[in-house]
């Protein structure tokens, strides 16, 4: 890797529970990750907004509402108008597979729920990252 990739964690919405959110900010910070947490209740704008100050590569949001259908592609509208559709946009929470699905095909990355390793979205951000910065031919 040429250099630290940046990570964006954010709680979206009402939800108070953040232990899961920092026990992965603090796992993608020791895997060499550049790693900016924005704390609770913030909203899809406030994290667009931060994401693109903090010129970050990837956006993880930590969802246990069951507001996951509207906040990610909401997220991802805002960054894709800020003109950085590029980001990464991952995370997890209390999602079911269906829901993951329809995710995906909206833009969003691979998405994680309760017990998976950290390793497992640590791997997948660093392949994530390591094919887009592949030079193009």
């Amino acid at each position: 890797m040429s250099r630290p990739i940046r990570v964006l964690i954010a709680k979206p919405g009402l939800d108070g529970h953040d232990r899961g959110a920092k026990v992965v900010a603090a796992a993608l910070r020791d895997a060499g990750m550049e790693v900016i947490y924005t704390g609770l209740h913030q909203t899809p704008e406030m994290i667009a907004t931060a994401a693109v100050q903090e010129d970050v590569d990837v956006i993880g949001l930590s969802i246990l509402s069951g507001a996951h259908m509207t906040l990610f592609p909401r997220v991802r509208q805002l960054v894709v108008e800020a003109g950085r559709g590029d980001m990464l946009i991952t995370g997890g929470g209390i999602i079911p597979r269906e829901d993951m699905d329809a995710l995906r095909a909206q833009g969003i990355g691979e998405l994680f729920g309760p017990g998976t390793s950290t390793t497992a979205l640590i791997d997948y951000i660093r392949t994530w990252f390591a094919t887009r910065e592949q030079p193009s031919a």
